[in-house]
């Protein structure tokens, strides 16, 4: 009996550190490569919220609170020795600081981004979630500026399916689950125009038009 024990701490103690490793990759990318920082988020099993709050509001998709963030620049071990203390966590990428972000019904925005590719705009990441959201990352501040913005364009009054998330605003970074409903995927990854996001104005009247047109309920 002791020895089966044993060999399912082993199996249990694997599957944790193949968890780590998987993270650490992606997250030494993110504070790495592109210079945004990385908090630990909670995951679903079982239709259950690892926080343990059978009331939780966003299950799979909030910070653990108890978790350390990954600065940005963070070296290789160093997110290593981060990640090993949360093994299976999702990734999440705080707005805010390097980025804010613009998020529209999916269908929208593919349509946006293959009419901005063909404009020549500038553009930033873009991430779509399983749950038919599609994410621009644009420059921090856009949270503040959007209904100043929708205004002076003619777009407030619409009922645009779009809005924007900033600072006190986290958002699953792919491949992380979302809440159970499956991978965060990158529609355009980062890195192919350089690590700083278009200003928010630069994209709004061709998200706006998309948007008003494609509209779809926010989820």
């Amino acid at each position: 009996m002791g020895f089966t024990i044993g060999i399912r701490e082993l199996r249990t103690g694997a599957r944790r550190r193949a968890r780590a490793a998987a993270g650490t990759t992606e997250v030494a990318e993110y504070t790495g490569l592109w210079g945004w920082a990385v908090v630990p988020g909670a995951r679903v099993s079982g239709g259950v919220c690892s926080c343990g709050d059978g009331g939780c509001p966003a299950p799979g998709a909030h910070p653990l609170e108890f978790a350390r963030e990954v600065p940005a620049g963070a070296t290789l071990d160093a997110v290593t020795r981060a990640w090993a203390e949360v093994p299976g966590a999702s990734v999440l990428l705080p707005a805010g600081r390097s980025f804010d972000v613009l998020d529209v019904a999916e269908a929208a925005g593919r349509r946006a981004l293959v009419r901005m590719e063909r404009m020549g705009l500038p553009l930033g990441p873009v991430a779509v979630t399983p749950r038919g959201r599609a994410q621009f990352f644009v420059a921090p501040g856009a949270a503040d500026e959007l209904p100043g913005l929708l205004y002076r364009m003619g777009w407030d009054d619409a009922g645009l399916d779009l809005r924007a998330l900033g600072r006190g605003s986290h958002i699953t970074a792919p491949p992380s689950d979302l809440g159970g409903s499956g991978p965060v995927r990158w529609l355009r990854p980062p890195g192919l125009d350089g690590a700083t996001p278009p200003e928010a104005r630069l994209l709004l009247g061709t998200l706006a038009y998309l948007s008003h047109r494609w509209a779809a309920p926010l989820g």
